[in-house]
């Protein structure tokens, strides 16, 4: 008989020990979103745990479909760490897992929310036909949840999804269908823990991100837009927020750039990647390039040749 640990097989589970499980799956998500992937590893203890009460302990009928969520969350979680660290595969891996066992425990909010993780791996990577796919499916399953909170997290990614693609009508389409969505946040139920982050503030930041890329893809004059909306969500993100608070950042630094204003570019680059650099992240790196590349093209100033060079060299470390 396998054990614990401490030479005992698991007993008998009560509410009692998932509650503590839920718990501390809460505690390892709010470091992840405070100081990046890196930090996260302690979350492969809870995976064992949790297989272990599910494969040798007796769990009632009424616990079962909960305790399997709790691992779907946690692989869910572990997938996100290993995409923020720049391990795509592993990601994938823990991504799969993780939605067989939602859809083992019969809950399609939590599908909704890994096919959305999904999407952003893909999207990351430039393969906007995966993430498109990935988000539709997200979308199907937060229908058939009746989540709100899902539907608008799916549908402004893909919004982003088809910013990529230049598609301009598309993209505005979609993001002022995700606004409607948004629109209807008070009647909400309450947030599941996978999407209690999205609110106000990140949904500022995505409108934002969604003009970011059509500035890129198709005119600079989103750029205006986007800025209001990023300086939104920069204000409205804390400390526990710190890698969203670093992304919002680069991708404000951008638009001045792409506006032309490179004192103002600096000004946020340099702060963005003061914060960077504390985080366990590479997507923080990964999203820098766009801002290097129109400072290389701006880099007779002194200014922008010196945050160059400091983006330069924080991109060529090792990463977590």
């Amino acid at each position: 008989m396998t054990t614990t640990g401490k030479g005992e097989p698991p007993g008998r589970i009560d509410t009692i020990d998932v509650e503590c499980l839920e718990n501390a799956v809460d505690v390892l998500r709010a470091l992840d979103h405070r100081q990046g992937g890196a930090f996260s590893h302690d979350a492969v203890h809870v995976v064992k745990s949790v297989s272990l009460l599910l494969n040798w302990g007796t769990v009632p009928g009424s616990l079962r479909s909960r305790l399997l969520t709790v691992l779907a969350d946690l692989h869910n979680l572990l997938g996100w760490t290993e995409f923020d660290i720049g391990r795509r595969i592993p990601a994938r891996i823990r991504f799969d897992r993780a939605l067989g066992l939602a859809a083992e425990a019969g809950n399609d909010n939590l599908v909704a929310n890994i096919r959305y993780r999904l999407g952003r791996l893909a999207l990351h990577h430039d393969d906007v036909e995966d993430g498109l796919n990935q988000l539709r499916q997200g979308q199907a399953a937060a229908d058939r949840a009746g989540c709100g909170r899902a539907r608008a997290i799916l549908t402004v990614n893909e919004a982003w999804a088809l910013a990529k693609t230049g598609d301009e009508r598309a993209t505005l389409m979609c993001l002022a269908r995700a606004e409607g969505q948004f629109e209807g946040a008070d009647t909400w139920a309450p947030a599941r823990p996978w999407e209690a982050f999205f609110g106000t503030t990140d949904m500022a930041a995505m409108h934002g991100t969604v003009l970011t890329e059509l500035a890129r893809t198709v005119t600079s004059r989103h750029g205006e837009e986007a800025i209001v909306r990023l300086r939104d969500a920069v204000g409205g993100y804390g400390v526990e927020m710190s890698r969203s608070l670093a992304l919002t950042l680069i991708m404000l630094a951008q638009n001045h750039a792409l506006q032309g204003d490179f004192d103002e570019a600096v000004r946020t680059g340099s702060e963005a990647v003061d914060l960077a650099r504390g985080l366990g992240s590479t997507r923080t790196k990964d999203r820098l390039a766009p801002l290097a590349a129109l400072l290389r093209r701006h880099a007779t100033d002194p200014a922008s040749r010196d945050l160059l060079h400091r983006i330069d060299r924080y991109r060529a470390e090792p990463g977590p």
